[in-house]
């Protein structure tokens, strides 16, 4: 299938506009627009259905922003024995890096070596998963010398070095794909709307769901909207969902946090990713350098409630901390740490409450109510187009009818661009980099923030093509100003208020009070208070 359009415009008040016509029946509607409910959209609307997605806050404000920017086979599900999912995961990964060229790169990472054990276990097993891989492999793995590590990994630690194994993962921008993916659905005839929160579910006579009331969370205004599927894809949240359907429904899933901190590229200043495979808690640790930074996590931490701001625990900061002190010649404190991130994994409940979360399967599980509410539990960001594929396989299965063919294998995702400037700060818009290029009239050199290369015309861009609605949408998930240093994006913020003021034909209230809502959640990134900085008379 050809690629979506090279631009289009993505309006809120248009989409809004569809998805509260009171004549209209969908054939689906989807609950959730992070990574599991855009690409069950995507796949739905690439067959011919008639599709909605409607997301509570911002597209991918939960757990699909928060990742460790990976797609990968999973080396540690490897080593659990889950060859399936490895070898599914290193489908998927190939497929996303033909799909979304723009956005996902082949990324060498290397495991530094200091027992013979080690060499002969990593050597051995990384081969293997270049073989799981088959043709969609990024590249062999390979042992390389004391010598060409050390040259590869500056900064890490030599003592006992006795080389490492080189091998190919992918890495991606998780909230600018599912930006993309948000384009893509539209441009493809479906419809997505952010802030429309799902309230209650509309249900006939016989007691079947056939379709959800919603709120605009900016009006204040209550919607029906009728659906014949209806899909729980909230991720983290889906419990909420299954128990608005039945107050009794069981719980479906446990909950995982995994913490990321934020570096300089000076603490590890190499192309390549390190991945440091048997920590203290059993996980992986990876140094991954990410838009001129270095992210380094990330934890497994069971939690007991979800939440769409979650926050790292003073352990898990510390353990990052002095797991990467023990490879890395010099040690990172709190005060280097430019951002401080928390993700929540949805990981479907074992039946048995004893497992570790380390230990749960990270693959996609699918269920279906009495009342007909279609649920998925688990997955992962590198699996999201196979989630979709196999959700729409099972309503149509379950509800008899027709079959229809997955068309997302082989569809270009908006932004397709096959040459990429790794080097270029607008890389990934992709095919849109030209238009945003054009729209900046001879500004290009007019940075709102210099170190991290935001212009003020990406701010215009996020709010007229990408339905950002608030200061927090721009600096989390448009750019990802927050996540790579949090000061700085608190010090850009009033700027970015007074653009999106003028968009969004707002006032200087709004602006106020935006201003004051960012600068509240951008402390929570930041881990020396007295590092903050308050803005005052900001506009």
């Amino acid at each position: 299938m050809k690629g979506s359009p090279s631009h289009s415009i993505v309006d809120r008040n248009a989409e809004l506009k569809k998805v509260t016509d009171s004549s209209a029946t969908w054939d689906i509607l989807v609950i959730g627009g992070g990574a599991t409910g855009l690409g069950i959209a995507l796949d739905a609307v690439a067959r011919g259905y008639k599709t909605v997605l409607v997301e509570g806050a911002d597209f991918a404000k939960g757990t699909s922003s928060r990742s460790t920017k990976l797609v990968h086979g999973g080396v540690r599900y490897l080593a659990q024995g889950d060859i399936r999912l490895v070898r599914e995961a290193s489908i998927e990964r190939g497929l996303l890096c033909r799909n979304a060229p723009h956005l996902v790169k082949n990324q060498t990472f290397i495991i530094p070596l200091y027992t013979y054990w080690d060499r002969a276990k990593y050597t051995i097993g990384l081969k293997l998963y270049d073989w799981i891989s088959g043709k969609m492999t990024l590249g062999s793995s390979v042992f390389i010398s004391r010598k060409k590590t050390m040259t590869a990994l500056p900064g890490v630690n030599s003592k006992g070095l006795l080389g490492g194994v080189l091998y190919h993962d992918g890495q991606f921008d998780d909230s600018r794909l599912a930006i993309n993916l948000v384009q893509s659905i539209i441009d493809h005839g479906g419809c997505a709307v952010n802030y429309t929160k799902v309230c209650g579910l509309l249900k006939n006579g016989e007691g079947q769901i056939e379709g959800a009331i919603i709120t605009d969370i900016e009006s204040g205004v209550r919607y029906n909207v009728k659906a014949k599927a209806v899909i729980n894809a909230t991720g983290v949240f889906v419990d909420d969902i299954l128990q608005m359907d039945n107050s009794a429904a069981a719980k479906s899933i446990c909950v995982s946090q995994g913490v990321h901190l934020v570096l300089e590229k000076k603490f590890y200043p190499s192309s390549h990713a390190l991945m440091i495979p048997e920590t203290s808690d059993g996980r992986v640790l990876f140094a991954v350098p990410w838009h001129n930074k270095v992210v380094l996590g990330t934890t497994d931490t069971p939690v007991d409630e979800a939440s769409l701001e979650p926050q790292a625990l003073e352990k898990e900061i510390n353990f990052i901390l002095e797991t990467a002190s023990a490879y890395l010649t010099q040690k990172p404190t709190r005060s280097d740490v430019l951002s401080v991130f928390a993700g929540l994994r949805p990981l479907a409940a074992p039946k048995q409450g004893e497992q570790k979360t380390k230990e749960i399967s990270r693959s996609h599980k699918i269920i279906v109510s009495t009342s007909n509410l279609f649920t998925i539990l688990g997955g992962k960001w590198t699996t999201y187009r196979k989630m979709g594929e196999d959700m729409v396989n099972y309503i149509e299965k379950h509800l008899s009818w027709n079959g229809t063919k997955s068309a997302t294998a082989n569809m270009q995702i908006h932004g397709y661009a096959a040459n990429v400037n790794w080097n270029d700060p607008f890389y990934f818009y992709g095919s849109d980099a030209p238009l945003l290029r054009q729209s900046m009239n001879g500004t290009a050199g007019k940075w709102i923030s210099e170190s991290l290369k935001i212009h003020k015309m990406q701010v215009t861009w996020a709010v007229k093509n990408e339905m950002a609605r608030t200061v927090e949408d721009v600096l989390s998930r448009r750019t990802r100003a927050l996540f790579l240093d949090a000061l700085e994006s608190i010090r850009i913020c009033p700027e970015v208020a007074r653009i999106m003021a003028d968009a969004l034909d707002k006032d200087e209230a709004w602006m106020e009070k935006e201003i004051a809502e960012f600068t509240m959640l951008a402390r929570q990134y930041i881990l020396k208070p007295d590092k903050i900085m308050i803005v005052t008379n900001p506009v």
